[in-house]
Parts: C-alpha cells; sequence; structure tokens
C-alpha cells in the first residue's frame, strides 16, 4: 500500500520494522510543502500483504524498485527509519542513478557480537514466545520515560501497530534487521549521491559512535546526532528531526 501527498520532487520514506507508513505523520506538513511525499507499508507490515519467510533484503530492494516502476519514478530522494535505512542504503547501491539524496536515519551499522547479542536474543524470543512479548521492552527502548508518560494515546497507538503485525512474519522480519546490516557495511563505501546519517543520542540499538563508523564509510556523509532523544525521536519530538532532515533534502 503506498499513500502520495504534496507536490514536487519526489520523496520516498521507508518505515521501519514492526511499524507502517502512518510512523511519518510528524514529517509529513514539512515535506508536502517542497516534495512530492510517497509512503507505503513494507511486506509483511500495515495493509501490504504478508506471505511466508523467510525475507531477506534483496525483497524490499525489489519491492520498492516495483513501486517507484509502478509510479513511474525514475528518480527520487531517498529516506529509511532502522530496518527502512538498511532497505534505502541497499537500494541506493543496487540503483545508484535512481537516488538523488540517501538519509538514513536511527539505522545499525556493521554491529560487532556484543551490539547485536540483545537483537538475537529478542529475536529469539519473538520465535519462541511471539513476538508481542518484546513489544513493551521496544517502547521502553524507542521513547524516553517522560514523553511515555506525557502521550499515553501516542504510546498506545505504537503499540498497537506493533501488536497488529503477524506473529508468523513478523520474526522473519526481524531476522533481516538482525543481520542486513553485516553485508551492507563493506559495500557503503560505493555510494556517491550526497546521504545524511542521522541518529539520537539516547539510541541504544543506532548509538552515535555507530553512526560516526556509518558516515565514516558513506563518502562525504554529513553526520547529525540528535540530543535527548532516543530511538523514535522523528515520533517524539518532530521538528528536532525535521530541521535537519528538510535542509538535507532541499539541498
Amino acid at each position: 500500500m503506498a499513500v502520495i501527498s504534496g507536490a514536487g520532487s519526489p520523496v520516498v520514506l521507508v518505515h521501519g520494522m514492526g511499524l507502517n507508513l502512518a510512523m511519518w505523520r510528524g514529517q509529513l506538513a514539512p515535506l508536502e510543502q517542497q516534495f512530492k511525499v510517497v509512503r507505503y507499508d513494507l511486506l509483511g507490515h500495515g495493509a501490504s500483504q504478508a506471505r511466508p519467510g523467510p525475507y531477506v533484503l534483496a525483497d524490499f530492494v525489489d519491492q520498492l524498485a516495483r513501486l517507484l516502476d509502478g509510479l513511474e519514478i525514475e528518480r527520487c530522494h531517498l529516506v529509511g527509519f532502522s530496518l527502512g535505512g538498511l532497505i534505502a542504503q541497499a537500494f541506493t547501491l543496487d540503483h545508484p542513478l535512481r537516488v538523488d539524496r540517501l538519509a538514513v536515519l536511527n539505522t545499525g551499522f556493521d554491529r560487532d557480537d556484543g551490539e547485536r547479542a540483545g537483537m538475537i536474543e529478542r529475536l529469539r524470543i519473538a520465535w519462541e514466545d511471539g513476538h508481542a512479548a518484546t513489544v513493551e521492552t521496544a517502547l521502553a527502548r524507542w521513547f524516553t520515560a517522560e514523553f511515555t508518560k506525557c502521550q499515553p494515546n501516542l504510546i498506545d497507538q505504537v503499540r498497537g501497530w506493533m501488536h497488529a503485525n503477524d506473529p508468523a512474519v513478523y520474526p522473519e522480519v526481524y531476522r533481516v534487521l538482525v543481520y542486513g546490516d553485516r553485508a551492507l557495511a563493506a559495500e557503503l563505501p560505493a555510494i556517491r549521491c550526497p546521504a545524511l546519517v542521522l541518529t539520537c543520542a539516547g539510541d541504544s540499538g543506532s548509538p552515535p559512535a555507530m553512526a560516526q563508523r556509518m558516515a565514516r564509510a558513506i563518502p562525504h556523509a554529513h553526520l547529525a546526532i540528535v540530543p535527548d532523544l532516543k530511538h523514535m525521536g522523528l515520533l517524539e519530538d518532530p521538528p528536532a528531526i525535521n530541521d535537519i532532515l528538510l535542509p538535507f533534502l532541499v539541498g
């Protein structure tokens, strides 16, 4: 499923694991003032049809390529969050002439065994106990405690998005998130378009040091670290992200 709004050069937004195209609502208004904004649901998420696994990163790259072909979009700016950031990187590497500017938000990079251990444990839990058993710990990692207390309705909405995922499909896709950064790491120096690598200071899954390593791997990438926020800073404090993302996309 894809939703298009605004007018101008196309910007395609690729959401994160367990979420859906609605997660970009905090970015829509400023983006729509200058761009044609394309949002869509990843395979197995939201209104996109799920299929049995296994899934690999190339499946999501192919989905994006088919979406752009169907919309007759030859080139675009590409913005990916978390799992979406891995997909955006892989798409840019496979289709370099189709991406004008690449923004990678809160995305993992070349994790070592220690950095990957927690994700592997969560994958085990999702397989053995169901993905619902991982939701509350995810919300605690994604949002600050103060925001969680002050904005329970938004937290409940995100919780609902996560619980709505197919329990048989979720761990198959989560495996892509857990291991997808491995193969990409050595390829990132081939990216030649302007790139933004952004994360938040409190993001335990994509910490500043990891973002710094990623930015060094992509030629001439711009690095941005947003203070105070955690993984879902773009929902918790949209202006803090938009004030960096929008000028980058405008050029």
